[in-house]
């Protein structure tokens, strides 16, 4: 009983600490007649969106703006995209390459503070090169799942990967969700982000705030379902030391900040948000519930998992205990409870499954595929499963116990096919 209980512990951590987000972004620097614009989209499903900018001071060198909308704790929000006063831009975005063995690093400085490491090199370098004797200092393989791009205002860029850096002098450039070295061109094509930028870009170019405007736009996301998708759009413009911000892929309105004008006011933040007129589809986001931003949905999810497994231990014992009667009711909630359990920790570690349309069609994995159509087999059960708990009330044979606990399991099946509706896992048409 206490190696279950440590057992049942462990997998309550898992689900409860292993969230997967997946922040898919984009980005691309144009340099033409001497001016260089870097444009970068924030796909995220974050309602926390900030710029904010901070001066120079005794261990930073340069004032600096960023944005972002994933809070760090102490070390307040980390940097998705951002411009020193030399006009050193940056932006980061989601990769994933396979882990090496041996990463060639294993002298150099270890990162322990990610997002104070990222603000560092805005803070203290002026130029690409400065970048580049900056990160080669550190391990950077830290960031495995991770690509960073660095342009200077002359249009040269440094593309850092975890194991490469890479510096280029292409007047147009377009990044999106891959390592370039890792890549083929074909393979990067597949991302829709990427491909639109390309082609936008094919045959005519332009650092005007209009066209690096519609360039992000056909860049942009934003997703059937709840209209979700690109969560902040920002252009810096190098050469005037501006940015042009466009909240939640709507862009007929732009707020536009001097980032030297904004260093004078010292150290400050400023919600997105409250810079922008309502918007409708980024409301329904604030208020839409998974697991993810909701800790009672989550410990519910975990619930529904758990308690067919125990319902068919229960019942195990009750077996053995000369009682066959409970034999059918083990051999129903034993598969199913295991079949359950994983789908709740699907949903409790894969946050693309509420956003995307049913049914959920995994990247990699076609047994997670599978599993969107589990909504669907618990509905085709839920009448033959409180048939069962009928027969059971009229059995004499069945303790109390035994009848709450096949009623809590058809309580938790009714309220959780009431979350599948509400997610709209059974919109399949």
């Amino acid at each position: 009983m206490a190696t279950f209980k440590k057992f049942s512990g462990l997998l309550l951590l898992v689900l409860l600490f292993s969230v997967q987000e997946a922040i898919s972004c984009s980005m691309y620097k144009i340099t033409l007649n001497g001016k260089t614009i870097v444009g970068c989209n924030e796909d995220a499903w974050r309602t926390t969106s900030r710029i904010w900018f901070e001066t120079r001071n005794h261990s930073y060198q340069y004032g600096a703006a960023f944005s972002g909308s994933r809070f760090d704790g102490s070390n307040g929000f980390a940097p998705q995209s951002g411009m020193n006063e030399h006009g050193l831009c940056y932006s980061r975005l989601a990769s994933n390459i396979k882990k090496k063995d041996h990463s060639g690093f294993e002298n150099r400085l270890k990162i322990t503070n990610p997002t104070a490491y990222l603000k560092d090199i805005l803070h203290n370098c002026k130029t690409v090169d400065d970048v580049q004797k900056f990160i080669s200092r550190y391990d950077h393989s830290f960031f495995l799942e991770d690509v960073f791009i660095y342009v200077e205002s002359s249009g040269k860029y440094l593309v850092v990967e975890p194991y490469l850096m890479t510096v280029g002098y292409d007047s147009k450039y377009v990044l999106s969700n891959f390592c370039p070295s890792e890549t083929s061109t074909e393979k990067a094509m597949q991302l829709t982000r990427y491909r639109n930028g390309v082609a936008f870009l094919k045959d005519k170019m332009d650092t005007s705030l209009a066209f690096c405007t519609a360039l992000s736009d056909t860049m942009s996301v934003c997703r059937e379902k709840i209209g979700d998708g690109t969560l902040l759009t920002s252009i810096w413009n190098p050469k005037d030391g501006t940015v042009n911000l466009y909240f939640y892929h709507n862009y007929q309105k732009s707020v536009e900040f001097n980032i030297n004008e904004e260093l004078t006011k010292g150290n400050h933040s400023i919600e997105i948000s409250k810079l922008f007129p309502k918007n409708e589809e980024f409301e329904k986001l604030a208020t839409y519930q998974t697991p993810q931003n909701n800790g009672k949905i989550r410990l519910f999810l975990i619930g529904i998992g758990l308690i067919p497994i125990l319902t068919s231990l229960y019942f195990t014992i009750q077996y053995f205990r000369n009682k066959k009667q409970y034999a059918k009711y083990i051999l129903f909630f034993l598969p199913f409870g295991l079949v359950l359990f994983y789908y709740m920790f699907v949903l409790c570690t894969d946050i693309n499954i509420f956003y995307f349309k049913a049914p959920y069609k995994h990247y990699s994995s076609a047994f997670v595929s599978s599993t969107s159509y589990i909504p669907f087999l618990l509905l085709l059960l839920i009448i033959p499963i409180g048939g069962l708990i009928i027969k059971t009330y009229r059995n004499s044979a069945f303790s109390k116990t035994s009848k709450f606990i096949l009623t809590l399991n058809f309580i938790g099946y009714i309220t959780l096919i009431g979350w599948f509706i509400y997610w709209g896992f059974y919109n399949i048409f």
